[in-house]
């Protein structure tokens, strides 16, 4: 029987197919589908974060580039024959502006020999006009400058020095730049930085690709990073919106951000933002950002001034600010300037000869930073509290405005070594290392502060003491006690007797107050003037419950104290509490005759492109009488020759006349001094932050810082001005009636016109006095 031959073939499963080229096409179809797919998602989100992209960057370039700081400057230093300035001071002060020592004919330097000056000044654009570059020569002889001279330049009989830059108010991410235009600087800086950084500047779109590989090839070869491939606009961009990330994305963002930055902006804006952009060193906690401020830390001149050499290692310091910084590493710094020089000469920027000449050369950078943080942190805390009355914190921070102040660096100077040098002496043990003290000083008759003094450590920026420490000021309060009386000429005079003895005085709850002199003695009836320079307690009380608590109070008030003051009795001797700024406020009314002077820290406020915004003029406004204020100065002139202050003139010179007054509190918790001359005013504060004992009172603590800083500070003796009104008398204290300058107890008082005494006693029986009064007079 045969077979069916069908039978033998194996049969197929259900449902399966052999593979074939349909199926093969189907997978294809599909792949390219998704790939498809997947590129238009791909391109939709490439576009919409190119759109995000162009936005960030638009935005950005087209706004506001920079937050610029403030810049804070000091007074500028006039000079002229008979101004008042040591040799020493003069130096310091030319150093802190940035000049250099050499000869004295380059802009930016001085020669010195002895006390012969000779100083090539550096131009100045004030707000009231330009100061021109000169040449000045000039002799400084017994702390006057004499001699002066103008050798080079538009003759003047003045002539002021660019200021110092003493600080700044900076963003909160801490960068610092000095802004230049792209037509203001140099020629030869840009054309350099394009031979080093970027060849083909002007003909790429943002990105160099061949640039790129160039870089990669040399890499590949060394082994190492030895050439990077970015572009300028890469390392704007890198710079101005980016992190410093090396990641793909950080690298694609970069690329994409340059290409758009390309097609938006032109390329001469480009390259003056990075010219202010670029990232050139480090001031404490500051960056340097710019070759405007590079210009300036390393060199201390204008980007404008700037030679080969020292553009040359600018642009050499692109690569690694840090690495090449040189200052800490100038054998390497000055390998890779002479190579940026080299590479000049061969782009043909400069001839062979200047190239040597300039490979030659040392780095030239000062031997310090023209500045690194604020220079007197307390001082620029007073500035930025009377700035906030009229500017915003953030356009401080971010506009350029330039401050310029009423610092003179020469006193703040003396006043930080006063205190530094003082403060160690007061004390030993541990009292010796709790004392704290501070500073202020004025000019007498504008108010404008000149000095300013935190603390034991003047560069420490913390508690501010001279603004904040808020403390009793004891004695401080007995001028405006008596001056309060004083108004008064029917009442008192300065030889009305007032009582220097004990009293309980019952307060209405029930309390009872006695008051007490500082030695515990009594000494019955003193005259007011006497009571005054001797600073005793008794009297005074007694003189300002007769005139009244309020009026007091209102006195102090006209003066400038703002912050509440108790009716309590104790006020009378000092109880209520005030910052070492405010006491110096209201003693400028009593050095001024009378008139509530506010104080100053700022002169003018312009912006960055020089045009002035606000100007602070002196203010005066009169609060009490200037005869009555007259007859107080006589008294407090008393107080140095005769009275509490008289230790002064253990530093001071003798004809050096000076008014002032002490104030201690409870245990020597608060020495105070606060005093003047005829053209500085300056308020000490001696004491510990825990208000602890200090067994100090304020002539043997406030006033040794006081007078140690008097005593190195040229300055005229004060002299006041009679004012009408007022007239000098010979008297007799005791007796209370006029008499004869020869006679015994003789003292010449002012008087209020009209309030001097009626009665008179003479000692014409006393032959060997009148003949003593004759010769005296005769060598007089």
């Amino acid at each position: 029987m045969t077979k069916n031959r069908s039978s033998s073939k194996p049969s197929r499963k259900p449902g399966k197919k052999r593979p074939g080229k349909n199926s093969q096409n189907g997978r294809r179809s599909w792949f390219w589908k998704i790939f498809i797919r997947a590129s238009v998602v791909a391109l939709v989100l490439l576009a919409c974060w190119m759109v995000y992209l162009d936005a960030v960057v638009t935005s950005r370039f087209e706004g506001r580039r920079f937050e610029v700081p403030s810049r804070v400057y000091a007074r500028p230093l006039e000079l002229y024959n008979g101004a008042g300035v040591s040799s020493g001071a003069l130096q310091r002060e030319l150093e802190l502006a940035g000049y250099r020592k050499g000869n004295g004919t380059t802009p930016g330097t001085y020669r010195r020999n002895g006390g012969h000056f000779v100083i090539s000044t550096r131009g100045f654009h004030f707000p009231d006009g330009k100061e021109p570059e000169r040449t000045l020569s000039l002799n400084i002889y017994g702390d006057r400058i004499q001699d002066f001279s103008v050798t080079s330049g538009a003759s003047a009989s003045i002539v002021r020095l660019k200021p110092a830059r003493i600080g700044g108010i900076y963003p909160a991410h801490k960068e610092d730049r000095i802004l230049v235009q792209l037509e203001e600087v140099p020629e030869l800086l840009p054309l350099a930085l394009m031979a080093i950084e970027d060849r083909d500047y002007y003909d790429h779109i943002g990105v160099a690709p061949l640039s790129i590989a160039r870089a990669m090839l040399a890499n590949i070869r060394a082994g190492r990073i030895v050439q990077g491939g970015s572009t300028l606009t890469q390392q704007l961009v890198k710079n101005f919106f980016l992190t410093r990330d090396q990641t793909l994305v950080r690298k694609g963002n970069e690329a994409l951000m340059s290409i758009l930055l390309e097609m938006h902006f032109d390329k001469d804006d480009i390259l003056e933002t990075y010219l202010n952009e670029v990232y050139l060193g480090q001031a404490g906690t500051r960056s340097i950002n710019g070759f405007g401020l590079a210009s300036q830390f390393y060199f201390g001149e204008s980007l404008t001034d700037l030679e080969v050499h020292q553009i040359a290692l600018l642009v050499a310091m692109v690569k690694g600010p840090s690495y090449f910084n040189p200052r800490r590493h100038p054998e390497r710094a000055t390998r890779r300037r002479n190579l940026v020089i080299s590479e000049m000469e061969d782009a043909g920027l400069v001839d062979t000869a200047v190239a040597e000449q300039a490979r030659g050369l040392s780095l030239g950078v000062s031997a310090k930073p023209s500045y690194s943080e604020n220079r007197y942190p307390a001082y620029i805390d007073l500035v930025r509290r009377h700035l906030s009355r009229d500017y915003k914190e953030e356009d401080l921070r971010s506009e350029g405005l330039r401050i310029f102040t009423t610092l003179n660096p020469a006193i703040q100077f003396s006043a930080e070594r006063a205190v530094i040098d003082t403060l160690p002496r007061l004390a030993g043990g541990e009292t010796a290392k709790a004392l704290e003290a501070t500073l202020v000083v004025t000019a007498k008759d504008t108010g404008e502060v000149l000095a300013l003094v935190g603390g034991r450590d003047p560069q420490f920026a913390g508690f501010n003491r001279a603004l904040d420490a808020n403390r009793p000021i004891g004695s401080l309060i007995k001028p405006f006690t008596y001056l309060t009386a004083l108004e008064q000429p029917d009442d008192y005079t300065l030889m009305t007797p007032v009582l220097d003895k004990s009293f309980t005085l019952e307060l209405e709850n029930g309390k009872r107050w006695q008051p007490k002199n500082y030695d515990g003695k009594e000494r019955g009836e003193v005259p007011l003037h006497l009571a005054l320079s001797k600073s005793y307690n008794l009297p005074a009380v007694r003189v300002g419950l007769d005139v009244g608590i309020p009026a007091v109070r209102k006195t102090l008030q006209d003066f400038g104290v703002v912050t509440p003051i108790s009716e309590y009795p104790s006020m009378l001797l000092g109880s209520v509490a005030m910052s070492p700024v405010t006491v110096a406020q209201i003693y400028q009314g009593l050095a001024t005759g009378g008139f509530n002077t506010p104080l100053r820290t700022i002169r003018e406020v312009t912006d960055a492109r020089g045009e002035a915004l606000s100007r602070y003029s002196l203010e005066v406004d009169q609060v009490a009488d200037p005869a009555a204020v007259h007859l107080l100065q006589y008294a407090m002139q008393e107080t140095m020759q005769e009275g509490t202050g008289r230790s002064a003139y253990y530093s001071v010179p003798d004809e050096l006349s000076l008014a002032g007054k002490t104030g201690t509190t409870d245990d020597g918790r608060d020495s105070w001094f606060a005093g003047f001359s005829g053209d500085l005013l300056a308020v000490a504060w001696v004491g510990r932050d825990d208000n602890g004992p200090t067994v100090l009172t304020g002539a043997t603590g406030a006033l040794p810082v006081w007078s140690r800083f008097m005593a190195q500070v040229p300055q005229h003796g004060f002299s006041p001005v009679v004012p009408d009104g007022v007239s000098y008398h010979w008297v007799n204290p005791e007796k209370q009636a006029l008499t004869d300058q020869n006679c015994d107890n003789a003292r010449l008082l002012p008087f209020i016109s009209g309030s001097e005494p009626t009665d008179k006693v003479t000692c014409s029986g006393n032959l060997t006095r009148k003949i003593q009064g004759w010769f005296e007079g005769l060598f007089q």
